[in-house]
């Protein structure tokens, strides 16, 4: 599996293997043998090559096209599907979302947007937690003047 994704996304982002050999600080060789699947890059390299392409270390050695996805998300980015907004603008959040965010029934969320970009949900904890570190920050600054 690796050897596929190594080639995969080498080829995405128009790399060439020399260029990777660079970024990485291996040989072109060494590349060519981890995308034919000759040898594997050891877990240095594997880090490495995760960082140089922008996904999870996980996603970079055991992903498997075989669930019909679309590629190897960026690490931390997903794509939950389609959902349809009901006739009162009710939405079904998928349930991987829901596990990954650790949404449950009750909690309270966080609608936002922005014109351009689109709306953003959070769990309203997050956001009043993240607005306390603003304010704590803005105290502490206070003081040292």
């Amino acid at each position: 599996m690796i050897s596929i994704n190594l080639k995969k996304l080498r080829k995405t982002r128009r790399y060439t293997q020399e260029e990777v050999a660079e970024k990485v600080g291996v040989s072109r060789q060494a590349v060519m043998k981890w995308e034919n699947g000759e040898t594997v890059p050891d877990i240095n390299n594997c880090m490495a090559l995760a960082e140089l392409y922008g996904v999870a270390l996980d996603d970079l050695v055991n992903y498997s096209n075989d669930k019909g996805e679309i590629g190897i998300p960026p690490k931390g980015k997903h794509i939950f599907g389609l959902v349809k907004v009901g006739e009162r603008g009710q939405i079904v959040i998928p349930k991987k979302a829901r596990e990954i965010f650790n949404i449950c029934p009750g909690d309270s969320l966080l609608v936002l947007g922005d014109e351009a970009q689109g709306i953003a949900i959070m769990k309203n904890e997050n956001f009043l937690q993240f607005a306390q570190e603003i304010f704590n920050a803005q105290e502490y600054k206070e003081e040292d003047e």
